[in-house]
């Protein structure tokens, strides 16, 4: 299984200069490998792999790229052809993707050594030292220990737009430490959840809890001020540049916010149920309706079903995405279709006359699908009436984050 620990970063000024000064040629390098990739025969480049053999003709003709660790230049190149998988992949789903486009310095604040050309030294406290080839020594703050069966297979390390550095340790371990995973085959309605991502609430469960939306109120205000302050300053002036990191930060704290809350939420999921179900979610799609866009980005929805994904391994847990088309239209007791404006709450099923909370409804269909995506047949001794719970649970966002637990 592969995961990541992060952890803050404080290099000497003369460091932090070094550090600059190679994300640039990093940046460089990953600019130069577009301009090849759409000028050179397709034949000698094609992909990574083949690209990474021009890069000692790079060294002989631009002296600057030898100033690099080759290994982690080796990664810039892959990361221009996973950019570019990314887009290839978007494009077969049936969204209009553009072309990647040259990086600007103000783009490139990362770069990655894969491998080798790195060393983690003095562990035994609360700071380490990361060694970084052709950089030198830069002091972290080594607040969670790496786990001994834990192999470091590359480290990112990023500037942020507060002017903070940061380490990312990419970690890989065995499988076979990992909890096992109930068999599919033994799953029941009972000990399965099916999760609608919901509009009035953060999430609505199939089993009849719900998770009110994080209030972010505060934060958007102080956002608004400091945003406003930074229209004030002139453009490229020291107190402009002061100002834009204010509001970095402001930006930084929303997005720990939410992480934080999203983290809490999953972990509650993965621990509590045996397989837990969730929409396959257009989220770009999403976002370009005009309602409630601002929220819609602030769930961060993909980041939250990542955290799933990643968790159910921890915990022994099944995760599988379904389909989400028609799962709000659809009544969970008959399967017969009802078209139903946002601002309709219930569902009300004029065939079978079932009647229950829209999202409920939704989510109990998500469940259902779940099974199906499974190869599981519905238990025909679960009618749907029985499964959905008759009464709803709401779980506050204060609740959350002061207690960590959804737990009752």
């Amino acid at each position: 299984m592969e995961y990541s620990h992060r952890y803050p970063a404080y290099p000497t000024q003369a460091i932090a200069a070094e550090l600059e000064y190679h994300i640039d040629v990093h940046r460089q390098a990953y600019n130069y490998t577009l301009y090849e990739y759409e000028n050179v025969d397709a034949d000698t480049i094609g992909s990574a792999y083949k690209h990474h053999y021009r890069l000692p003709d790079w060294k002989d003709e631009f002296p600057i790229f030898s100033e690099v660790n080759s290994k982690a230049l080796q990664r810039t190149v892959t990361r221009f052809y996973q950019n570019l998988g990314g887009l290839t992949e978007q494009k077969e789903n049936g969204r209009k993707v553009g072309k990647l486009k040259w990086k600007s310095p103000r783009e490139a604040q990362s770069m990655t050594y894969s491998q080798s050309g790195f060393e983690l030294k003095n562990t035994s406290g609360r700071h380490a030292t990361l060694w970084l080839s052709k950089i030198g020594d830069i002091k972290i703050r080594y607040h969670r220990d790496i786990p001994n069966e834990a192999d470091i297979k590359e480290v990112t390390i990023k500037k942020e737009t507060t002017g903070e550095w940061f380490v990312s340790f990419g970690l890989e371990t065995d499988d076979a430490g990992l909890p096992e995973k109930p068999d599919v085959d033994s799953l029941d309605a009972s000990n399965s959840v099916g999760i609608d991502l919901g509009i009035l609430n953060y999430i609505h469960t199939s089993d009849g809890k719900t998770v009110d939306w994080l209030d972010l109120e505060d934060e958007y205000e102080r956002h608004q001020c400091e945003q406003h302050k930074l229209s004030r300053k002139e453009k490229g002036s020291n107190n402009y540049e002061k100002q834009r990191r204010e509001v970095a930060k402001v930006k930084r704290h929303i997005r720990r916010k939410v992480l934080d809350y999203q983290h809490k939420i999953t972990t509650w999921l993965v621990r509590e149920y045996d397989a837990v179900f969730v929409e396959d979610l257009n989220v770009k799609g999403m976002l370009e309706q005009s309602h409630n866009a601002r929220n819609k980005q602030d769930a961060a929805w993909r980041q939250f079903i990542r955290l799933l994904e990643y968790k159910a391994d921890l915990y022994g847990c099944h995760v599988k995405q379904v389909e989400p088309e028609g799962t709000t239209k659809e009544c969970a007791s008959c399967g017969v279709e009802t078209a139903k404006p946002i601002w309709v709450r219930e569902h009300s099923c004029p065939s079978c006359g079932f009647e229950y909370d829209r999202d409920a409804n939704a989510a109990m269909n998500i469940l259902q699908r779940g099974f199906s995506e499974l190869g599981l047949e519905w238990p025909e001794d679960t009618p749907v009436e029985t499964a959905l719970s008759t009464d709803t649970t709401t779980v506050s966002a204060k609740r959350v984050v002061e207690t960590g637990s959804l737990g009752a």
